[in-house]
């Protein structure tokens, strides 16, 4: 009797440590391999924060060779340094962020790297999309963003943010050359453009002193003319009056 009672214990703690087992087993599955993102300062609006970036290496086969990062909204590639990467690794701007990268790392090393903000916008969690490029080709697509609660398999990197520091102020980026302070258009040498208008005033100039001379002489032949017909009409008076 109390043979079968032990063996009815023995059976029920086997079962008991078999679903424990499978339990951890099913909770340690999607940790097993991550890509995570920490900030030195996790508040909307922070300005020179660094970001530390981590990708877990799950291939067996080859090690990390490039990330490449979606930016959320309201951050700029333009408005990244790079503070610290892998050995030769060099972070080249995107349409949509960025890709850093260099040789493989070794297989199963996790692929680290931060770099500087120059601020943070005003949000509430910041996603960053992750793309992992293995020496062999495999991709990893860290690129899921959770929502409402919900659990995902390949889920993006997430940043939550606090509220902003009081009297934060969005950074507003430098104001486009005005055409006053833009630097000047070539334009033609303005000396050619006014030698045309001073021949042209020259010839105007000419033309009305030509004019004017023209106007005294035939004034000057109209008067010898008009002295002729008179004096000839004098002397037919003069030759008939004597007749």
């Amino acid at each position: 009797m109390n043979g079968s009672r032990t063996r009815l214990r023995l059976r029920r703690l086997g079962i008991a440590a078999v679903g424990a087992l499978a339990v951890v087993g099913v909770a340690a599955g999607p940790a097993a391999a991550h890509a995570e993102v920490t900030a030195s300062d996790p508040r909307a609006l922070a300005e020179n924060v660094t970001l530390s970036f981590t990708s877990e290496a799950e291939s067996e086969t080859a090690g990390i060779a490039e990330l490449r990062v979606v930016l959320p909204k309201g951050i700029a590639a333009d408005t990244l340094t790079l503070k610290d990467a892998p050995k030769e690794w060099k972070l080249t701007a995107t349409a949509d962020g960025y890709t850093i990268g260099g040789p493989a790392l070794a297989t199963g090393t996790d692929a680290e790297y931060s770099v500087t903000v120059r601020q943070l916008p005003d949000e509430k969690s910041l996603a960053f999309k992750t793309l992992e490029t293995y020496g062999d080709g495999k991709v990893s697509r860290w690129i899921e963003v959770p929502t409402n609660g919900e659990k995902v398999d390949n889920p993006a990197p997430v940043l939550e943010l606090k509220a902003a520091a009081p009297g934060a102020k969005l950074i507003v980026p430098g104001p486009s050359p005005t055409p006053s302070s833009a630097a000047p258009s070539v334009r033609p040498p303005t000396a050619s453009p006014s030698a045309p208008v001073a021949s042209a005033s020259a010839r105007a100039a000419g033309d009305e002193d030509a004019g004017s001379g023209t106007g005294a002489v035939v004034g000057a032949i109209a008067a010898v003319l008009v002295l002729a017909a008179a004096g000839a009409f004098w002397w037919m008076r003069r030759g008939r009056g004597r007749a």
